[in-house]
């Protein structure tokens, strides 16, 4: 009767499996898409929607990484001291799904655009929504973490070893299926337009399918939940570890005296109060933690795929024939390069080097995959010496930059106050933008030929103006706020045009049509893609007259002058605001390879040498280290961009690579000296000492005799 309690009766089965795990696997798949696919659109989401710089977005990017890994300790903890891995997942999921739901109404522009312009009027309450979405993804995500792989394990009998391995390799191709479904999907949405009074860049969607995805992860694995095995909490084994750690250096601190012995190892201070077998455990992870300790900043380094790389890509040119990427597309490559690399790495890299007779222990694979994003980092910045040479030069704080378009018949003389250099401007041509110091701006002073006008002048700094000039009928002026500080983050072109016709026209380009443009006005920047437009204009009279554009190109801005319309001929005059991005995406391919490469010789090795040195019952504390290790990486992030204050990118890069190698150098003689122990063999002999423990103890009992000596065992 006990054993029948003790027997579990198989539920439903599918080719030989329990049917429950279809449920987790698919629960994984939604979780996976969730995350990623939101991680994948938030840096711009920081820079383009809240308006943050690119150093900023960065910071704030590792910080939600990093409290994402810090938290599965938390979940860990929760489910096997308190709550069990199902209600774990159940509860954690639902702060997950609500957070990802403040994500998506966050991003809703039209939620604090009262006077409807398209840009938010409330930018601190998007803010605080957004970080309270952001709080609560991580405390869900880094919670069902550690529970859901090993809730999947649970759900398999002790004869079925080979299909739970199944489950787990089924598992991990889930998570990099969400992870690169996601990536592609996420950010084709956020480069739609979408918006009740105004149309942006869909934000709301790109976090909205996520959310919508995580919400169906909650349901597919509630499904399940009458098929699942559940297992009680049976206490934290890291909780143990924890507590015998902290005796030990307490014990060790209160005895502190000479007059105390020394013993073999400090973890022995702990023997007064844990068993010998728990001590001995515990030293066997120390030992692979300690090699933890540089482990850290490879993450600092491969974690900017999603921030300062994504970020890299907003400046470059993402034509691939019919297909355009975006720029947080291209992380999309790392997990496609995964899928290629791991099995090619298994099945002939390491069967060569081996056939070459070279012992490549795994820790010289960790050494090896350091190596390699050192590398990358240097490759990025190679290229980003390449992107500088063709970035606009934005106004910083205390600057403004006003460029000049003389639309008039003679030549303009412009004077903007004392310590600035007079300006002539022939006509029907313009200047590229010129810096001034703001508080020096307070006036100027325009002349065509013996006319002449004085102006004050009033700017707020850190913006980019346009003055139009013109001398028909007096002298006309118009001084206009650009408002582009930054790259558009979806390589679109942004146009405006000048009518310098003499009545008020109607403008076509593409499928965009401008009304009503005044004689001397200027229109907004519009979003158009590459390529080359119809652009046609109709005016007084049924005028109309038209003409191809230039081929834009990905990320530039054009103001397009409405010089002539005769004879159904389009005169237009080009002033390029900003150059289109030149340096090609493809140039970011060497990098992310490279850094793949560094990936799956350290990270897949990394978890395997750690498994292989530890103890059976400890590799959920082993789990949480190395899940610590990515957290500190991201936190390495924010104190080395945050204290280096370098203002070039590709100098950040530099000393990224360089940090990383010192490390890596570190690391190389810390495993020269690691001895590596067979887990296995070391609790075998502890299970033979614990058995003659146990009849020595028996036989003093029975028989009253002494006990058997240390020696003698």
């Amino acid at each position: 009767m006990e054993k029948n309690k003790k027997e579990r009766k198989y539920g439903p089965s599918c080719l030989g499996y329990p049917l429950s795990i279809f449920f987790i696997v698919i629960n994984e798949f939604c979780e996976r898409f969730s995350y990623y696919g939101m991680r994948a659109v938030l840096v711009l989401y920081f820079k383009f929607f809240l308006h943050w710089d690119d150093n900023l977005s960065t910071a704030i990017y590792h910080t939600f990484v990093a409290l994402c890994y810090l938290t599965p300790i938390l979940g860990a903890i929760i489910a096997d001291s308190w709550l069990g891995k199902f209600k774990t997942i159940i509860s954690l999921s639902i702060v997950y799904t609500i957070g990802q739901a403040i994500m998506a109404v966050s991003s809703i522009n039209d939620l604090t655009d009262y006077n409807r312009d398209g840009i938010p009027d409330n930018i601190p309450l998007h803010i605080g929504l957004s970080m309270v979405g952001l709080i609560l993804i991580a405390f869900g995500t880094g919670g069902i973490k550690p529970c859901v792989s090993a809730f999947g394990g649970d759900q398999f009998e002790e004869e079925q070893e080979k299909q739970r391995n199944r489950f787990f390799s089924l598992f991990y191709l889930s998570v990099n299926a969400g992870s690169l479904l996601s990536t592609i999907i996420t950010p084709i949405l956020r480069g739609e337009e979408c918006g009740i009074h105004t149309k942006q860049q869909c934000y709301p969607l790109a976090f909205g399918v996520p959310a919508a995805l995580m919400a169906v992860s909650l349901m597919v694995f509630i499904l399940g939940s009458k098929m699942y095995k559940k297992a009680h909490p049976q206490g934290n084994i890291m909780l143990q570890v924890s507590k015998c750690i902290g005796f030990a250096v307490k014990n060790r601190f209160q005895h502190r005296r000479k007059q105390f012995p020394k013993r073999e190892h400090w973890l022995d201070w702990a023997s007064e109060k844990y068993d010998k077998r728990l001590i001995t455990q515990t030293k066997m992870v120390l030992r692979v933690l300690f090699l933890y300790i540089p482990l850290p900043m490879f993450w600092a380094l491969f974690d900017q795929q999603g921030s300062r790389w994504t970020l890299q890509a907003t400046t470059m040119d993402g034509n691939f024939g019919a297909i355009q990427i975006q720029p947080d597309q291209m992380q999309t490559v790392n997990p496609i390069l995964i899928v290629v690399m791991v099995p090619i790495v298994d099945a002939v890299v390491y069967p060569l080097i081996k056939k070459c007779h070279f012992n490549f222990t795994p820790l010289r694979k960790i050494t090896v995959g350091m190596f390699l994003a050192s590398l990358a980092f240097v490759a990025a910045a190679l290229v980003q010496v390449q992107i500088d040479k063709t970035l606009p030069n934005f106004p910083k704080e205390g600057q403004s930059q006003i460029k000049v378009i003389n639309l008039g018949t003679d030549v303009a003389k412009v004077d903007f106050g004392p310590g600035v250099e007079n300006m002539s401007v022939e006509s029907l041509m313009a200047t590229n933008y010129m810096t001034f110091d703001t508080t020096s701006l307070t006036g100027m002073n325009i002349a065509y030929g013996n006319q002449t006008l004085n102006q004050s002048l009033n700017f707020p700094g850190k913006e980019r103006h346009t003055l139009i000039l013109k001398n028909t009928g007096g002298i006309q002026t118009e001084l206009l706020l650009d408002g582009l500080t930054s790259k558009s983050e979806d390589g679109k072109n942004q146009i405006r045009f000048i009518n310098n016709l003499a009545s008020t026209i109607n403008i076509t380009m593409g499928s965009t049509y401008l009304a009503d443009v005044k004689n001397f006005s200027v229109t907004n920047y519009t979003s158009f893609t590459r390529g080359v437009k119809e652009i046609v204009v109709f005016g007084d009279n049924s005028l109309t007259c038209k003409n191809q554009s230039i081929s834009f190109g990905y990320g530039s801005a054009y103001t397009i002058v409405i010089q002539e319309c005769n004879n159904n001929s389009l005169a237009l005059r080009y002033v390029e605001d900003i150059q289109p991005n030149t340096v090609h995406m493809a140039w970011q391919i060497p990098q992310y390879f490279i850094m793949t490469c560094g990936e799956v010789v350290f990270s897949v090795t990394g978890l395997a040498f750690s498994y292989s040195q530890a103890p059976s019952n400890m590799k959920s504390v082993l789990q949480a280290g190395w899940l610590l290790t990515v957290a500190v990486g991201n936190i390495i992030v924010l104190i080395v961009a945050g204290a280096s204050k370098l203002s070039e990118q590709w100098a950040e890069y530099v000393l990224f690579a360089a940090l990383l190698m010192a490390v890596c150098i570190i690391f190389s003689i810390m495993a020269y000296f690691y001895t590596y122990v067979d887990p296995v063999e070391i609790e075998a002999q502890l299970d033979e000492d614990e058995k003659k423990k146990m009849e020595n103890e028996k036989s003093i009992c029975e028989n009253g005799t002494e006990p058997i000596s240390q020696s003698e065992m």
